[in-house]
């Protein structure tokens, strides 16, 4: 029995469009490491959709890549990152960020994310040369538990950044969800105008695999290519990135495929708390944390692939996440609810 996974939104190989655009060119030759027509014209499209002509866009393979890659650029051997402590770079990502050799600090925050005040407490902790300089923040647009920055906490973050004289750097690996999540007030535009740099995740919306990475911050945009170059991220087929980013946002599919990712986990989340069970934090994109009885998910795991990933919250319960994506359907949630029924 194969068992619809509900573990992440990148177990399907790439949208139909994205496919297409390969066979569309056959062989035709192209320039290399990511200076090819392709990759140019998916530039020009980010740059239309952010409202920057003049940002850097670099296409890179994925999202620990281009977190190492950016804030290894941006940092001094001395100094440091902060990052909710359950930002990707600290929880997710085998030490890559100090494997450049840069220590991340880690704050508490709300339901994933950072707040302006903690921000200004750990750069006071950090104010002599005994202990590393922080110069960045990190923040995931949207966060590790689903949740989305408003514009206002966004504002505050950079209001703070500047005060401090430190860098913002977003990691959007689900950007495009967050843009189109049913409670944001922000637009591609505003986090270009607000973060230094960010970048916007494909591989989970839709693409094969690939991110963008888009610098806005002119002091951060020197020898960027040399980075890329030493962090083994240039591509020497740096096309089959730009081709599909072209794809993407050439015809808003970018925002159609986020868009459906979130109904889909917003329709499931419906249907789970009619049926009496709660969640750990809100729905607000395409991910969600109900807590089940441990006898409910153990049942549950013989259908479906899913990840718990707090155990025993009480003791008899545990926190799962459900994630939907582009490929998710509203017959295969349906399902799911049924069989979710049926079990309890």
């Amino acid at each position: 029995m194969i068992k619809y996974s509900f573990k992440n939104d990148y177990s399907e190989i790439a949208h139909p469009d994205i496919l297409s655009a390969f066979t569309d060119i056959g062989n035709t030759q192209f320039e290399a490491y990511g200076l090819d027509v392709y990759s140019k014209e998916a530039i020009e499209l980010i740059r239309t959709k952010i409202g920057k002509p003049c940002a850097d866009v670099h296409f890179i393979s994925g999202g620990t890549q281009a977190n190492l890659t950016v804030i290894g650029s941006i940092l001094k051997p001395h100094e440091a990152t902060i990052a909710a402590d359950t930002g990707h770079i600290f929880t997710n990502e085998c030490g890559a960020i100090e494997a450049t050799g840069h220590k991340v600090c880690i704050t508490k925050g709300e339901n994933g994310k950072i707040l302006p005040a903690e921000i200004e407490k750990l750069v006071t902790k950090h104010s002599h040369e005994h202990v590393v300089k922080i110069k960045l923040v990190y923040i995931s647009q949207t966060t590790e538990l689903g949740s989305v920055y408003t514009k206002s906490e966004l504002l505050a973050i950079k209001e703070v950044c500047e005060k401090l004289n430190l860098y913002l750097f977003i990691d959007g690996a689900r950007l495009g969800s967050a843009v189109n999540s049913k409670n944001a007030d922000f637009t591609f535009a505003d986090i270009a105008d607000i973060a230094d740099a960010f970048y916007i995740g494909g591989t989970k919306n839709g693409a094969l695999f690939g991110e963008a990475i888009v610098i806005t911050n002119d002091d951060l945009k020197t020898d960027f290519r040399y980075h890329l170059k030493q962090r083994g991220a240039m591509l020497a087929k740096g096309a089959v990135i730009g081709l599909q980013f072209r794809a993407l946002f050439e015809n808003n599919l970018f925002d159609e495929l986020a868009k459906h990712a979130n109904a889909m986990t917003a329709r499931l989340a419906d249907g789970i708390e009619k049926l009496g069970f709660s969640f750990a934090s809100p729905v607000e994109s395409n991910q969600a944390f109900p807590v089940f009885p441990n006898a409910l998910i153990e049942k549950l795991q013989e259908l479906y692939e899913f990840h718990v990933i707090i155990k025993n919250i009480t003791s008899e319960t545990s926190v799962c996440r459900f994630c939907t994506s582009w490929a998710t359907t509203e017959s295969t949630v349906d399902e799911f609810l049924r069989d979710l029924e049926a079990l309890i």
